[in-house]
């Protein structure tokens, strides 16, 4: 059957403009059928185009309600699909169903690909309901360019990004992992037994789990550990659709500055909460006055590069380490890493590929966006200098590399990883000795804010400075720089929204009622164009 026979079946929604962003495609599941289908005949041009390799499809919407979906590809290594084949992906969604088989000769005309190599896919998908329904669509675009997939069915999207990277490296000196589900369990826990030998008692933790698809496969993982990991899994209900990110989760929290539901934590008990497809993770604890204290990306970024700039140090083998954050970052965050860890931090625009690819400039380069979404990035050459370090080193330079050895496999360093991410900072923590308090204590968060107005066209927002300054509309930033001079300590900037018709604002300051009302102030000016 030909692209033509397989389309009539998936026609393309009128009056929709479908974008590819960040998130891949993401919307109302209902809207998604032609652009899962489409997605798949994408997925397998860009495997021809790549030789041959295999190329990863999710299926999730993340942290979004449960009526959403999206779907997003990912490139051979288990990284973001290619920037400049995003404006690909979006003409491909939105060509008139007349004339997609014209769109797709374009596209291998103009990429010079060869349509005779065989494209080879891999499927995974969060637990939402629409799921299995845009995996069939996705499958018929596949049958449509002659693919070889195989479906994976329920998997958190790092557990995607794993598998597609342990494909195409098999058999190579940069092979990434045994290429199934379970070689993700047997990399993270061999790795966690190495980066802890010495444990007294095994690792702790609550994880709320957003009702979502990271309660089992993590579940599955603890299993492996029994005597290193003990974790209490709430919110795990990941076979009733509805119930996905619903009063829980790692946005849920962060957004809400609150404990999800579902968990009554004793005082300064490490409390972690996941997002929908568990590539998110914010940390929590409530203290002994019962007051609720958030520990988010930023706190993460922070902890994590103080344990391993001392290891870098002790390594001793001229190891370069950076920061990578973006506008959302807390000020005080931000302060502690430059005058306390002596660390450098580059600020990049939203979105993960922007933060991944900055943090490629360094030996080992930590990324966290303050919503929990990050990892840390061991160059090749940073792995070579761990890997040929003398064995005859002193006994602290040599504990130093096998620990940096060890988290450079208990990290997933293809994308943010809740259950990568949990681990490490439970090996930090029990490292240190340290709970959540004294985690904490490293530096205070200045009160902040996080507000979403809804506008006409958010296109008019066009930013510059890592998105922390306007340049349109015309006149917007001078009323805001001239509002922030007024508080104590004060920020904010605006930013369209990458995913719906929204502009968010963002607002410190030295308290509490100055971030509200900064963040009041600046929300006002964006009434006029609602």
């Amino acid at each position: 059957m030909s692209i033509d026979d397989f389309s009539k079946d998936h026609p393309k929604p009128d009056g929709i403009n479908f974008g590819y962003g960040t998130a891949g495609f993401r919307m109302k599941a209902t809207l998604l059928d032609s652009v899962a289908f489409r997605v798949g005949i994408l997925a397998a041009l860009r495997s021809q185009f790549k030789k041959g390799q295999t190329i990863g499809v999710m299926i999730t919407a993340s942290h979004n309600p449960p009526p959403d979906n999206g779907v997003k590809l990912v490139d051979p290594l288990g990284s973001m699909l290619e920037a400049s084949w995003e404006v690909y992906a979006a003409e491909l969604a939105n060509a008139p169903d007349n004339q997609l088989q014209a769109k797709v000769d374009s596209l291998v005309s103009k990429l010079n690909i060869d349509t005779s190599v065989r494209a080879h896919v891999v499927i995974g998908r969060d637990s939402r309901e629409s799921g299995p329904a845009l995996v069939a669509a996705l499958e018929d675009g596949l049958k449509a360019m002659n693919a070889n997939y195989n479906n994976y069915g329920l998997l958190t999207t790092p557990q995607l990004h794993y598998i597609t990277r342990a494909i195409n490296t098999k058999g190579t000196p940069d092979a990434y992992g045994a290429p199934t589900e379970e070689g993700y369990y047997e990399k993270l826990a061999n790795a966690l037994k190495k980066a802890v030998p010495d444990l007294d008692e095994p690792l702790k933790c609550v994880v709320d789990c957003a009702n979502g698809i990271g309660a089992p496969k993590l579940r599955a993982l603890a299993a492996m550990l029994d005597g290193t990991l003990s974790v209490t899994i709430v919110n795990d209900q990941y076979k009733e659709p509805p119930m996905l990110n619903m009063d829980c989760g790692a946005d849920y929290v962060k957004t809400n500055q609150r404990l999800p539901n579902g968990v009554t934590p004793e005082p300064y008990q490490l409390l972690a909460s996941f997002d929908g497809d568990a590539d998110r993770i914010v940390f929590s604890y409530v203290d002994d006055k019962k007051a609720f204290h958030l520990l988010d990306g930023d706190k993460i970024a922070t902890l994590v590069g103080m344990y391993i700039t001392e290891l870098s140090k002790e390594a001793d083998l001229d190891l370069s380490v950076g920061v990578v954050q973006t506008a959302y970052a807390n000020g005080s965050s931000t302060k502690y890493i430059v005058d306390n860890l002596k660390v450098p931090v580059v600020c990049t625009p939203t979105g993960v590929k922007h933060l991944h690819h900055a943090a490629e400039a360094f030996d080992i380069g930590i990324y966290f966006e303050a919503n929990g979404h990050g990892t840390v990035l061991f160059s090749p050459a940073a792995q070579i200098k761990l890997q040929t370090a003398p064995e005859d080193c002193g006994p602290v330079q040599r504990r130093a590399i096998d620990s940096l050895l060890a988290l450079s496999d208990l990290i997933n360093q293809t994308v943010g990883d809740a259950i990568s991410d949990l681990l490490l900072v439970l090996v930090v923590l029990a490292i240190n000795r340290w709970g959540p308090e004294e985690w904490d204590s490293a530096y205070k968060d200045l009160p902040n804010r996080l507000d979403k107005v809804v506008v006409k066209d958010r296109s008019l927002f066009k930013t510059t400075d890592a998105e922390r300054r306007l340049t349109s509309p015309p006149g917007l930033q001078d009323k805001i720089d001239e509002v922030v001079k007024m508080f104590n300590q004060g920020r904010s900037f605006v930013r369209a929204s990458g995913t719906e018709d929204a502009v968010r604002v963002y607002a410190e300051a030295a308290s509490k009622a100055e971030a509200d009302a900064l963040s009041g102030r600046v929300s006002q000016f964006l009434h006029a164009f609602q």
